[in-house]
């Protein structure tokens, strides 16, 4: 018989499995339908045109797919870069301003991007940035650094300055220290953060058309004419393909993270 608890368990399971299923379903038929009208329930006739346009015809979906990673990628290296020193000077230190350091870094969370896209973009055409994968890059860090910063934070505030002072007194320098105790401690926060920005990063419309000017062509910019009065059915395709592309990152992401943390309890354990 089975015990209670594990009942429990493995409803909770299929429960959450099947809200986080159930929004898929309408999109899997919408992009298998041809003509799906209102009020049928189900479509009429199942046709497999909206897949054959996105994965086999002319519409450039894969090099969309590339273009798309690779800003997320680039985006998510340079928000590490400048959030671990930035996380690490308003948790450890005091100044005058801080505040307002703190306001400024978090402002692009509530400041609509509609405000903040126009002077970048008007900024970017004075320097020959616009219609560049390098602009999108610059432009997709206004919308991510802020909840790389905070995820960051999050793991400094976990972390106590007496253990890099025993890495100090054993003889450990600034790139041992931080190597060594300060990033594996920061690590998920990173993960974190990482997968923030790279959701973040995928899902920009805005901001990437606007600073792309149509010429950097990434897969939401492919989907959103769609949803906004064209095929339904590609537009679903679409959605479907690009939500499979979101979480086999963060999947990938979890994976090599468990990996790593398998490795070290391994040495840790030789040791």
């Amino acid at each position: 018989m089975m015990k209670p608890q594990l009942f429990i368990k493995i409803s909770l399971s299929l429960l959450v499995f099947l809200l986080m299923f159930l929004p898929f379903i309408p999109l899997i038929l919408s992009s298998l339908s041809f003509g799906w009208q209102w009020p049928a329930i189900i479509p009429d006739s199942i046709s497999f045109r909206a897949w054959d346009y996105v994965l086999f015809g002319s519409s450039g979906t894969w090099q969309a797919v590339g273009v798309s990673l690779l800003i997320a990628l680039i985006v998510t290296i340079i928000n590490i870069l400048l959030a671990v020193p930035a996380a690490n000077a308003l948790v450890r230190n005091s100044f005058r301003g801080k505040w307002l350091m703190e306001a400024i870094i978090f402002a692009p969370i509530i400041i609509p991007p509609f405000v903040a896209v126009m002077g970048i973009h008007l900024t970017f055409l004075k320097l020959g940035l616009t219609e560049t994968i390098v602009g999108v890059v610059l432009a997709h860090l206004s919308p991510t650094l802020p909840y790389m910063v905070r995820a960051i934070m999050i793991s400094y505030q976990t972390l106590s300055v007496d253990w890099e002072d025993q890495a100090r007194m054993l003889g450990a320098g600034p790139v041992s220290r931080f190597t060594l105790v300060v990033l594996p401690h920061l690590l998920p926060g990173i993960v974190a953060g990482a997968s923030l920005s790279i959701l973040i990063s995928l899902s920009q419309y805005l901001i990437t058309f606007i600073i792309g000017s149509g010429q950097v062509v990434t897969l939401s910019i492919l989907l959103f004419p769609f949803i906004s009065g064209g095929d339904p059915a590609i537009a679903s395709a679409y959605s479907l393909l690009f939500a499979g592309m979101a979480i086999m990152t963060l999947f990938g992401l979890d994976v090599l993270l468990k990996k790593y943390y398998q490795q070290k309890k391994a040495v840790t354990n030789k040791g």
